[in-house]
């Protein structure tokens, strides 16, 4: 507000001689005036802003100019006059500017700080200057000077500022006694400090000081209506201050409620004095207004209901009509249980036209919450009966909807059967009924129409996320009626159709389902709709379907690869298996045309294998797969195939598990074949794992190379077929492959002889004998020996394999007499260095060595086998009864006995009697041969006297 200038002094008279003050106080009044001078012509015109560089300096040199004058102990009433002229120049100046540069002072702009503080000086020029004769009430008016500079500073949210500003304001007027105030601008001032100063304490936080403040006002009122007002108002600020805080304690609302009861009274007593009624009573209104609301934020509703009689009843004209009143008494019903009574709340703002919208909603929606369930037909009935008695609006409508289902209505801790789906049923039945739905007719209601179909769309979706689909379901029908039948909004029904077809699916409603994917296919042809119908497919298991529908998402415009790899998943979880790995061989298609994927495609082939191994008989069609992963290995190279590093490594040695799996379990299952060919497949994947970890996967590839050719081997008989030239061919190069790792390992740098032992102690003999076995094919009899004589001098070796070793190359047709021999002898020399003898084992080895040596020699070489005897008898001397096997010890006495049959009948007397004698020998240390011994005695008796020369 700018200072008139009429209310100031004439202009001094010419100084004297006698009351001339020193030069330099003169000086300082020029520097004053000539800033002050700078300053009034910085006033703008329309077309020029103000130069606002020179304020800070024009501030500081003003600033400095005061301290310079507050040094001077005494200045004459002519001097003062001066210098009080040039405050109130210095005030208008800067009302000047702030009024024409508003729009360029923000509160927090350095402009806007510079002349506050031109402000503050302009007012301590005032109470340097003093007294001054002929200017009635100076303090007065320098006390003004103040309070108006506090004021500005207090805006700035500059506190200590202004509370500087208002307690030097306070002690200028501080020797004024209120009675001797007799202007009502003066009492006015005197309260408006007070105030002031008790706002500032508040808002620095000190409440004691503000509090105190504000008792000591009620001292300033001076029986004036207005005063009771400004001191009311005040109590009602800070009431309302505590309950717009973070603070919603019941301490905090108590201590709100003390505010505002002493404005409640303060209104009371400035209503008693009989003049500026209307004022102070609207605000004793908004005054019970706030209790109400402090006590029902309180849970007090008796004391709210109490306001609220009073308001209406203090004048039916106005207060009956507040929008506020009937929230607060339909609260405070529901809050008092008494459902009736809101009701009749709820009815009334039917008939008061002046209710606003927003107000009514809320009013229902507090009583849709209080009442519950047992409300929810009352809520969409009063509902129903606003929208018939007055006008609503397609935007009260959304709110009434939103309010009601509230948000998050179908989350995930929601219970079947809670309010949620009370809520949601009755704005389904409120947002269904055709006068709702009229409201949203034509283009001026769109913008509302979509705010509708977006409250029930996403709490039909909260619902879907809950797995209620039942509820999730009708919230998304009610959606649609929200949705036009333009073009525009085609796309908009056709996603409505699709999350339609899934709540469909999810209550497993197919044939429902597949009728809203089929509209919205029609609406919208899209991958989406294509792989809504798949799933379809899938839950009916009709596979046939499902692997079609497939091929037809390939053909989809939108289509892309991630939908083959969700069609494998949802089939897997279906349990579909066949309409799984359908999907990832569509996807494998992509990989053969180069085209760059997401997904690798030893992932898909990894995937396909593993899905194929959950139901047994799919042993043919692993082996295709896994067959294809070599050879893409093979075409672009393992390590882009597999990956690098780790994860490469993973990949192999997932692939050569897998593969020996198969084979060892098709082995068991005496699918020899299939074997073969998974263990071949695991030696080529093992060998891809040998550079990149360590050399004990040459271990695993040797002895897939051996037990392949094993399996080939056994699957003759299964197919009573013979290898053919090729096979064996095939097989003599994995003996060759495996022969060279076994002897890089045996001589490697970290694994000798005996850790090859220890890791595998049965390789050796797999390979032996199947070498010896092809080699045999061969007919290279003295490799067949070569590779007996090999692995008998191995550390190796085992009596028991050259024990088998001997048996097969004793017998079949390609038989090896020589090899046998070797093995059977070195078997026996084996068996006999034991500490505890297997004579068991022992018997079978000389009943083959016998048998070798007869067909060996052909009855050419009877010492061959006689030597065989000889050896079994020396074996048998010295040991126990019962020790060497009874059965095998019969054979070799019986046999022996009857080889002297022949020499018997062309009288080779000698030759006879030699295997008599061998015989009797036997039959003396096997028990169980006595009647044999006598005969054989008395026969080798009757022999010698026939023959006397044989003895």
């Amino acid at each position: 507000m700018r200072i008139s200038e009429m209310s100031s002094p004439s202009p001094p008279p010419p100084a004297t001689n006698k009351d001339s003050q020193s030069p330099s106080y003169s000086i300082l009044l020029s520097q004053i005036e000539s800033s002050i001078r700078q300053l009034e012509h910085l006033y703008p015109d329309a077309e020029t802003e103000i130069d606002k560089s020179l304020l800070p300096s024009l501030s500081s040199d003003l600033r400095q100019s005061l301290v310079q004058l507050s040094q001077f102990h005494s200045i004459n009433n002519s001097l003062k006059l001066h210098l009080w002229k040039l405050s109130f120049r210095l005030w208008n100046a800067c009302v000047d500017l702030s009024n024409a540069s508003s729009f360029l002072l923000l509160r927090s702009s350095p402009s806007a700080h510079h002349l506050a503080h031109l402000r503050h000086v302009s007012a301590d020029f005032l109470s340097l200057a003093g007294d001054v004769s002929g200017v009635p009430s100076p303090s007065i008016k320098s006390a003004s000077f103040y309070y108006k500079t506090g004021l500005i500073w207090h805006d700035l949210r500059k506190f200590d500022l202004a509370s500087t500003c208002f307690v030097r304001a306070t002690d200028l007027v501080s020797n004024l006694v209120p009675d001797a105030v007799s202007g009502a601008a003066e009492r006015k001032l005197l309260l408006d400090l007070n105030l002031a100063r008790s706002r500032t304490a508040w808002d620095v936080s000190d409440r004691n000081l503000a509090l105190a403040l504000l008792n000591r006002s009620k001292s300033l009122l001076f029986g004036s209506s207005e005063h009771y007002q400004a001191l009311a108002s005040q109590y009602l600020t800070f009431g309302k201050s505590l309950l717009s805080t973070n603070e919603t304690s019941n301490q905090a609302s108590s201590e709100a409620l003390k505010f505002m009861n002493e404005a409640l009274d303060l209104c009371e007593k400035g209503l008693g004095l009989g003049f500026g009624a209307v004022d102070i009573k609207e605000l004793r209104s908004k005054t019970l207004r706030f209790i109400s609301a402090v006590h029902l934020q309180k849970g007090d509703y008796e004391s709210v209901i109490k306001c609220v009689r009073v308001l209406r009843e203090s004048d039916k004209r106005g207060d009956n009509n507040h929008p506020s009143l009937p929230v607060l008494a339909v609260k405070a019903w529901l809050g008092l249980g008494r459902y009736g009574e809101a009701e009749k709340e709820l009815k009334g703002m039917v008939v008061n036209q002046d209710v606003p919208e927003g107000v009514w909603v809320s009013a229902v929606e507090a009583y849709f919450q209080a009442a519950g369930t047992a409300g929810a037909e009352t809520t969409k009935q009063v509902f129903l009966g606003l929208l018939g008695r007055c006008h609503v609006s397609p935007g009260a409508a959304v709110r009434m909807a939103h309010r009601v289902v509230g948000d998050g209505c179908g989350g995930p801790d929601r219970e079947v059967g809670t309010s949620s789906n009370v809520r949601a049923k009755v704005v389904a039945e409120l947002v269904s009924d055709e006068r709702v739905v009229a409201l949203f007719a034509g283009d001026t209601a769109a913008k509302e129409r979509m705010a509708m179909h977006a409250v029930l769309w996403n709490c039909a979706a909260d619902f879907f996320r809950s797995k209620d689909y039942g509820t999730s379901a009708e919230m998304f029908e009610k959606s649609m009626l929200y949705i036009t039948y333009d073009t525009e909004s085609k796309i908009l029904r056709a996603k409505g159709f699709r999350v339609l077809c899934l709540c469909h699916l999810g209550l497993c409603q197919l044939d429902q389902a597949e009728e809203y994917i089929n509209e919205a296919e029609k609406l919208e042809p899209n991958i989406a709709c294509a792989f809504l119908k798949f799933k379809i497919y899938l839950q009916k298991k009709d596979q046939d379907g499902a692997i079609t529908q497939i091929q037809a998402m390939t053909t989809c415009v939108d289509f892309t690869t991630d939908f083959l790899s969700l069609s494998a998943h949802e089939a897997v979880a279906c349990r579909v298996l066949p309409v799984a790995v359908a999907a990832l061989l569509s996807l494998l298609n992509f990989y053969a045309h180069g085209k760059s994927m997401p997904t690798a495609e030893v992932v898909v082939l990894r995937t396909i294998v593993t899905i194929l191994s959950q139901e047994p008989g799919n042993e043919m069609e692993v082996l295709k797969f896994v067959k294809c992963a070599h050879n893409r290995a093979t075409e672009l190279g393992p390590d882009l195939f597999f990956g690098e590093g780790e994860v490469g490594r993973r990949e192999r040695n997932w692939f050569a598990v897998t593969s020996w799996n198969f084979g060892t379990r098709t082995g068991k299952e005496n699918k020899y074949e299939l074997c073969a060919e998974f263990l071949r497949l695991a030696s080529e994947f093992y060998r891809l794992l040998i550079d990149v970890q360590v050399e004990e996967n040459n271990v695993m590839v040797c002895k897939s190379l051996v037990l392949t050719i094993s399996a080939m081997i056994a699957s003759e008989s299964q197919r009573k077929a013979t290898l053919s030239d090729s096979e064996v061919k095939q097989a003599v190069e994995l003996l060759d492959r495996a022969g060279k790792i076994l002897k890089s390992v045996s001589t490697g740098p970290r694994l000798n002889d005996d850790q090859i032992i220890t890791l595998e102690p049965d390789l050796f003999f797999m390979y032996t004998f199947s070498a010896y076995d092809i080699q045999g094919r061969l007919n290279d009899l003295a490799a067949q020996q070569l590779l007996v004589k090999s692995y008998a001098s191995s550390k190796a070796c085992n009596p028991k394999h050259l024990l088998q070793i001997g048996l097969s190359a004793s017998q079949g047709p390609r038989s090896n007499p020589e090899a046998a021999t070797f093995a059977l002898n070195e078997c026996l020399s084996a068996f006999l260095s034991s500490l505890s003898p297997d004579y068991q084992n022992i018997a079978v080895v000389l009943r083959k060595l016998i048998a070798v040596a007869c067909i060996q020699k052909g009855g050419t070489d009877d010492d061959a086998v006689y030597g065989v005897y000889k050896q079994a008898y020396q074996i048998m001397v010295g040991l126990k009864e019962g020790e060497y096997p009874t059965e095998e010890g019969k054979w070799l006495a019986m046999t022996a006995w009857n080889r002297a049959a022949i020499p018997v009948r062309l009288g080779q007397n000698e030759t006879a009697k030699k295997w008599m004698k061998v015989g009797l020998e036997f039959a003396k240390r096997i028990p169980g041969m006595e009647i044999y011994r006598v005969f054989m005695e008395d026969f080798v008796d009757g022999f010698k006297k026939k023959f006397p020369c044989a003895e």
